[in-house]
């Protein structure tokens, strides 16, 4: 499967489409972190009709999860994760052989991400399908 992932202050899905404000950016500055990711799934054909499992996760530029201060002032590692399920279905008249539009959005506020390197990466049925970085720098 194809995907377009985009970084954006807020988006939204609404009847297959994406609605995103703010999009494009690649470097977030100050923190808290406020930030949309907005996710087009280009589903084949021949991969319609069939649920497939999906996950964005945020994890560091060394893949591991983010560093996040718990609520007593400390410092632990913790996973942001979405995950979901969906089947795209191939609509009455479409041409065979067409891909099928899946898209998803997902809005996180106020998440303290330490200024460094971070990286969102999509996975469809176990395998990542696509990733997109960015830099959270100071205010």
């Amino acid at each position: 499967m194809k995907i377009t992932l985009l970084l954006c202050d807020h988006a939204q899905e609404v009847a297959g489409k994406l609605y995103i404000l703010g999009g494009g950016w690649s470097i977030y500055r100050g923190a808290p972190v406020t930030m949309g990711l907005a996710v087009k799934i280009a589903v084949p054909w021949e991969a319609a009709n069939v649920p497939h499992d999906f996950a964005a996760r945020l994890v560091t530029e060394d893949g591991l999860d983010p560093v996040l201060p718990t609520p007593d002032g400390g410092l632990e590692s913790t996973r942001v994760e979405f995950q979901g399920r969906f089947e795209a279905g191939r609509p009455a008249g479409m041409a065979p052989g067409s891909d099928l539009d899946a898209p998803f959005a997902v809005n996180i506020a106020g998440l303290p991400l330490a200024p460094g390197r971070y990286e969102w990466t999509v996975e469809i049925d176990q395998d990542v399908v696509g990733r997109v970085p960015f830099t959270v720098t100071e205010s």
